[in-house]
């Protein structure tokens, strides 16, 4: 999609500080970030958000990229302390860019309720 900031990333049009990648699933540093440890994990291919999972396919993906992130987490060594893994869907819960995008926060305690 070309007018998706996060397709653009993906396909580097658009630069990021990449962390990691693999042949479906990308993690950057986020630009504005909540946490010592801000990380934003996309899948390559777009897809709005979760609920738009449809089929097989993409419901393994999701799979893939949950485990994804959490090699990201350990690899950027926030296993001892612990990280939160965030998902938004619409606007309302705070989606800015209409591509699903996990956020890996680490590097701090968090709070609950998460406001």
């Amino acid at each position: 999609m070309t007018d998706c900031i996060f397709c653009r990333i993906a396909s580097g049009d658009i630069p990021a500080t990449i962390v990691k990648r693999t042949g479906d699933a990308i993690a950057f540093r986020d630009l504005d970030p909540r946490a010592p440890t801000h990380v934003l994990v996309i899948p390559a291919k777009h897809l709005r958000a979760v609920r738009d999972a449809d089929g097989d396919e993409d419901r393994q993906l999701l799979g893939r990229l949950l485990a994804f992130t959490a090699e990201v987490a350990s690899e950027l060594g926030l296993d001892d302390g612990g990280y939160r893994i965030v998902t938004n869907t619409g606007r309302d819960a705070g989606q800015s860019v209409d591509h699903l995008h996990l956020h890996l926060l680490g590097g701090r305690r968090m709070t609950w309720p998460p406001g």
